[in-house]
């Protein structure tokens, strides 16, 4: 039987979210890849294990994430089940919608229909009354954002989630979402755009809207999908995640350009006695409208490794002016 440790939150910084009433850990644990069909239950249950005692309370998922999907949701539940649901009132657990779930029509995008039989059908795979943020996944070019704004509003007042969010909105119409939940007496709680060092497009107004907006911000893909790490220090490994048929992270972070800036920024992090990685988050965390990154792990050790950011000095300008020195001839991805 699982018995958390008692010195959990001895050690963790919790920010609060945006101008609401909840605060989140520094570091959240995101279930995207290594929870699926394709990972080992017994390591899965570990790492939530493991988080939460070191004082990770967030629990952030998808509809869609697997592989197959649904899987992620469904481990989740049978962890939940045996180990970390007698602590149900101390977790945060987050899911979405917005990606392609099932075939048709009403699968995807930001429909009402789809929004809210996702969320039931999440529920369902996690065996849970009630998730306690529910985003919108990304924003739906076709479908009136009063709809999708207003479906959320309503799951909320359905009891099914107690706060709801955004994910992968530009800073316009993540404002426009803002104040249409506002104006509808539900709140937007927190953003989830993709942030880490070689794309910075949430710097070029979306976190000034938050910030105005006492919107909460998580960042995702912190490490540039495992790019900002020692694993591709020496190039692509045999066996590594870039070197799988189907993954963008080579193409996406891993060109010689890359690589290159890659060796520089892991020179500064040896300098402050980080590992790359460490650096890597540490450095968004120091945004002040950033309440929390979201990692990802394939063992408990890695998990371990990356909550050693926390304890990173802050950074000197001299430091900070070498960053920039080093991404400034980087390509921003824009989104």
């Amino acid at each position: 039987m699982y018995i958390a440790e008692k010195t959990r939150y001895e050690n963790m910084k919790y920010n609060r979210c945006g101008a609401s009433g909840l605060k989140l850990p520094a570091v959240s644990l995101g279930l995207w890849h290594n929870f699926g069909t394709n990972g080992n239950f017994d390591t899965m249950m570990a790492m939530c294990e493991t988080a939460f005692d070191h004082g990770i309370t967030h629990f952030d998922l998808a509809n869609n994430y697997g592989p197959v999907p649904g899987a992620a949701e469904e481990n989740f539940g049978r962890i939940l089940k045996k180990s970390l649901g007698a602590y149900r009132d101390e977790l945060v657990i987050s899911t979405k919608a917005g990606y392609d779930m099932w075939p048709g029509p009403y699968g995807n995008w930001g429909s009402r229909k789809y929004l809210m039989a996702s969320l039931d059908q999440s529920l369902k795979r996690m065996n849970l009354d009630y998730v306690d943020i529910f985003y919108h996944h990304r924003p739906d070019p076709e479908t009136p954002l009063e709809e999708t704004m207003g479906a959320l509003s309503d799951i909320v007042r359905q009891g099914k989630a107690l706060y709801v969010g955004i994910s992968n909105y530009q800073a316009e119409e993540a404002k426009k979402a803002i104040e249409i939940l506002r104006n509808n007496g539900t709140p937007c709680l927190i953003h989830q755009p993709r942030y880490n060092m070689f794309e910075r497009w949430v710097e070029n107004g979306l976190l000034d809207v938050l910030q105005e907006e006492g919107v909460g911000c998580i960042a995702y893909s912190p490490l540039a999908q495992g790019s900002l790490t020692d694993k591709y220090l020496n190039g692509i490994p045999a066996g590594s995640r870039a070197s799988r048929e189907g993954t963008t992270v080579a193409g996406r972070y891993l060109s010689e350009e890359h690589l290159e800036q890659i060796r520089k920024l892991n020179e500064i992090a040896k300098n402050r006695g980080q590992t790359l990685a460490q650096m890597a988050l540490w450095w968004i965390l120091r945004r002040p409208e950033v309440t929390t990154v979201l990692v990802g792990a394939s063992s408990s050790k890695q998990l371990l490794a990356n909550l050693g950011a926390l304890k990173g000095a802050p950074f000197t300008e001299e430091e900070l002016g070498q960053i920039e020195k080093i991404l400034g001839n980087a390509k921003v991805i824009l989104r």
